[in-house]
């Protein structure tokens, strides 16, 4: 078994071993791994914050041993990087930007020095819509995970993390997480809410706000009505999602 880190920016993570591939998932600077698989350009991972796995190009990662992936491992909680855009100065004294999320745990691992703003542990739930109101106007990019392009369930994944709480990649996989909810009107800010296609699959998890509100991916990060039915969107004056159902992670 081989172990690697993320020692750029962001990395995409693909479904299949080609630059052509669909991005399925993004790695952000500092993010630890185990590689499943290596060939001549391409490693399959599995990341060691969600257990996500995909393909990451050879030429974006740094390979360590699996004594410091422990290491790494027992670093716990977490320090993330809570500006919107930072930098870290590398070995050769080069500014790399990195962006909220960004793990710090393995800056000492790749010689890399950091002097902006991060945290540990876990915080207030409230915290959360502070949070996820940073990301308001980020466009949708599908696999994304970053101000600069995000999808539902990376906003949603990005948020919790940044407040301490760990939440799986896929819009489907969190609504395995935490306690149901009856109504809506249980739910508190910082819950989350699922929907689903005409077929029952889950495709889509948003943030409750205050007031029978919801800030989601759709287009871009934006709020919206919700309510029993689902999403409405007042411009477009229909329902654009369905509500499956409301969870309590924390």
């Amino acid at each position: 078994m081989q172990y690697g880190i993320c020692p750029l920016s962001i990395v995409p993570v693909r479904t299949h071993p080609d630059d052509c591939a669909e991005m399925s998932s993004q790695l952000l600077y500092g993010e630890h791994f185990k590689i499943l698989e290596s060939r001549k350009k391409w490693s399959r991972v599995r990341t060691a914050y969600d257990n996500f796995e995909g393909w990451i190009s050879n030429k974006q990662l740094t390979y360590i041993s699996e004594g410091i992936f422990n290491e790494i491992e027992v670093l716990k909680p977490h320090k993330i990087c809570s500006d919107v855009i930072s930098h870290i100065c590398t070995e050769d004294g080069i500014l790399l930007p990195i962006l909220m999320g960004s793990m710090m745990n393995t800056l000492p691992i790749l010689n890399h020095t950091f002097e902006g703003s991060s945290h540990s542990g876990k915080k207030p739930k409230n915290g959360l819509v502070d949070t996820a109101i940073l990301y308001l106007k980020a466009p949708f990019l599908a696999g994304g995970k970053t101000p600069f392009g995000i999808d539902c369930s990376g906003f949603t994944q990005m948020v919790y993390r940044i407040n301490g709480h760990s939440l799986a990649r896929t819009a489907a996989e969190q609504s395995k997480q935490g306690e149901a909810l009856s109504f809506i009107e249980e739910s508190e800010p910082g819950d989350l809410a699922f929907f689903d296609d005409n077929e029952g699959v889950i495709n889509h998890v948003g943030i409750i706000l205050q007031n029978n509100y919801i800030i989601h991916v759709n287009g871009h990060v934006r709020t919206d009505r919700i309510d029993h039915t689902g999403i409405f969107n007042s411009e477009e004056k229909l329902y654009t999602h369905q509500l499956r159902v409301i969870k309590k992670v924390i």
